[in-house]
């Protein structure tokens, strides 16, 4: 099943959860997670508190076990990328399945035996479980779900995955602390997570292989290279595959610190210590699961911004938050509550992390939409790769910093820092983040914006979109309602216009001038505009030539039938045209009012007015004409 047959959209994400295409991959990849990490959590607490091992001091075991853990994140994921991309996804979720039982049969016998070097090399098979199942994961979403489905879909693994880090850490601490039976216990949880897992992946519906005839490079460290290559080919793609990894090494550094924090700076036992880290939890689960909302179920990278800067934010107030802590130690579990203080730290962790999941959620989405099918798994491959190397990097510097003196609240104040600091540079490198981010606060914050009929607007392929034109913001409020970029054809005086200016120059936007104006101007115009269709991207023009005057919808100019022209000519004949009417924003503050003046009157129809758009059926180039164009759009705006 492809992306482009998969069933209609369900109403929202949680109906998901009834539907056999992801139901089953979804409870699959719960279980998977949850029993690395009651074996990882089990297994530490094990050799923390209950033997006594010479080569394997407690101040070491959770480093030697994590590392364990991520070391065939390195090694494997350039082979588990190709296996994704070269067989059906299905078939390899369910060998991997099969490879968790035996390596359960194992890890099993080793808690019975108390057998550390053992249960040290089931570590290392669950480390490569989860790197073939990685790659797998992210393949398998795009094949069976729609674009306005993806981002719900992403939440929903991310929120069950978090979920089940933390009931697997709950569980295996739990179980292994129990008097003569933890590890009888433990043991039992992890066969049985194990063969429930398989029994659910029997359920999940054949994914066909995006590249059958790939053949498998079997060298890890080329392969890694050249999958880094390939991912490095797409600017926004790979930024995004940074991105992601940097909110790996983010939250690494607080999830890392959580036991010495709550030991240190809030002074409290190991009960305080497990709340940071199921408040944390709960909140990237919301967060995540916040995304569709938000996102007005479409790939919506405008929130990337928005969740970098409630990180840094949070992470800031945080810091501040810890000066103000009262300085009583011994903190039990009911004793820490009792503190109004301790609710201020447990709001600032959840809602930290609940813009963590903001940020991340939809970059997965980006990814799996703008990479190709045949190797979309390569990409997530060296997505797994550099999550590794950074979550490295973050124990790396956490130890350094802590042995150059610094407290665990100035760690993570300089983390906060260091994110706003990463956010910026990476919105200035891809202006997309930052475009999204304005056109999202437009439509959702200065405006009340509906959409209708967006369905139209196609998801891949070459498309002329054709609107009105209102206001100073129109093509801001097109690119919010579009799940792809769009290039607009602009008049070059906008790109004098102050930030407007610098707005559209961001955006790529082609400046257009009359021929009797400036020729040179108008030939490049209509070069790039053929430029942008031979791409296959959208490109947008406001046919009127200008913002309107007066509220009315003035005449179309020729221009957009010299663009198809020449579409044709470039052997495009089924570029799709697509009629869009923008309603309600004669007379707000960014179009034209009072005497051809603008923004002269704020609050005349008020910041938060109601805003809209209809989009109409898309019509084949050839039975198109600037007057019948001009009536579709007219029909448009006439449903108000």
């Amino acid at each position: 099943m492809t992306q482009s047959s998969a069933p209609q959209t369900v109403p929202n994400q949680f109906a998901l959860l009834g539907q056999r295409r992801f139901a089953p991959f979804f409870w699959t990849q719960f279980a998977g997670a949850a029993n690395d990490n009651l074996l990882k959590f089990a297994f530490t607490v094990m050799v923390t508190y209950q033997l006594s091992v010479d080569w394997l001091p407690p101040a070491t075991a959770g480093l030697v076990i994590g590392a364990l853990f991520i070391l065939p994140f390195l090694l494997f994921s350039a082979t588990s990328g190709q296996l994704a991309d070269k067989y059906d996804k299905t078939a390899m979720i369910r060998l991997v399945k099969n490879l968790e039982i035996a390596i359960m049969v194992l890890a099993a016998w080793a808690f019975l035996v108390a057998s550390v070097p053992v249960l040290l090399v089931c570590v290392f098979l669950m480390g490569l479980h989860s790197t073939l199942f990685g790659p797998v994961k992210y393949a398998y979403l795009p094949q069976i779900l729609n674009e306005r489905e993806l981002t719900g879909g992403n939440g929903m693994v991310e929120m069950g995955t978090f979920v089940a880090i933390l009931l697997g850490n709950l569980a295996g601490g739990l179980l292994v602390a129990m008097p003569q039976v933890g590890h009888v216990g433990v043991a039992a949880a992890c066969m049985a997570l194990a063969v429930a897992g398989r029994a659910v992946a029997q359920l999940i519906p054949c994914a066909p292989a995006t590249d059958p005839r790939l053949k498998i490079n079997w060298n890890p460290v080329s392969e890694t290279w050249r999958n880094l290559k390939l991912a490095h080919g797409q600017t926004v793609v790979f930024r995004s595959l940074l991105g992601i990894s940097w909110m790996w090494f983010f939250g690494a550094m607080f999830l890392s610190n959580f036991p010495a924090f709550a030991k240190e700076v809030l002074h409290g036992d190991e009960q305080v210590a497990a709340l940071l880290l199921v408040v944390f939890s709960v909140g990237i689960g919301i967060g995540s699961l916040l995304c569709e909302r938000l996102s007005h179920r479409h790939v919506e990278i405008g929130l990337v911004p928005l969740g970098a800067f409630g990180m840094s934010a949070f992470t800031v107030d945080l810091y501040l938050t810890i000066h103000a802590l009262p300085a009583n130690s011994g903190y039990v579990l009911a004793e820490f509550l009792n503190q109004p203080a301790h609710w201020r730290v447990m709001f600032d962790l959840a809602l930290l992390s609940l813009f963590a999941g903001l940020y991340s959620v939809p970059m997965y989405a980006l990814i799996q939409v703008r990479s190709a099918a045949t190797h979309r798994a390569r990409v997530f491959a060296a997505n797994n790769v550099l999550n590794a190397l950074f979550m490295i990097a973050s124990a790396v510097i956490g130890v350094a910093l802590r042995k150059a003196g610094f407290s665990i609240p100035q760690i993570f104040l300089i983390t906060g820092i260091a994110n706003a600091l990463v956010a910026i540079y990476v919105f200035l490198l891809v202006p997309d983040y930052l475009l999204r981010f304005i056109a999202w606060v437009l439509s959702r914050l200065v405006y009340r914006y509906r959409i209708s009929g967006d369905e139209h607007i196609p998801a891949s392929g070459a498309a002329l979109l054709v609107a009105n034109h209102v206001s100073f913001v129109d093509a801001m409020l097109l690119m919010a309602a579009s799940p792809r970029p769009i290039r607009f054809i602009m008049d070059y005086r906008i790109f004098k216009t102050p930030l407007l200016g610098w707005i559209f120059w961001l955006a790529r936007c082609i400046p257009i001038a009359s021929q009797k104006d400036d020729p040179e101007i108008y030939r490049r115009a209509f070069d790039t505009a053929a430029e942008v269709l031979r791409d296959g991207d959208l490109l947008g023009i406001f046919p009127e030539g200008g913002i309107t005057r007066d509220g009315q919808l003035q005449p179309f100019k020729g221009g957009v039938m010299k663009i198809l022209e020449r579409a044709q000519a470039d052997g495009l004949t089924t570029v799709p045209v697509v009629p869009m009417a923008l309603t309600h924003l004669w007379g707000s503050y960014f179009s034209r009012i009072e005497k051809g003046g603008a923004m002269v009157r704020p609050f005349r129809r008020g910041i938060f007015n109601r805003v809209g758009l209809n989009v109409g059926e898309t019509t084949p180039a050839a039975h198109i004409t600037p007057d019948d164009l001009q009536a579709r759009v007219a029909a448009l705006l006439a449903r108000g």
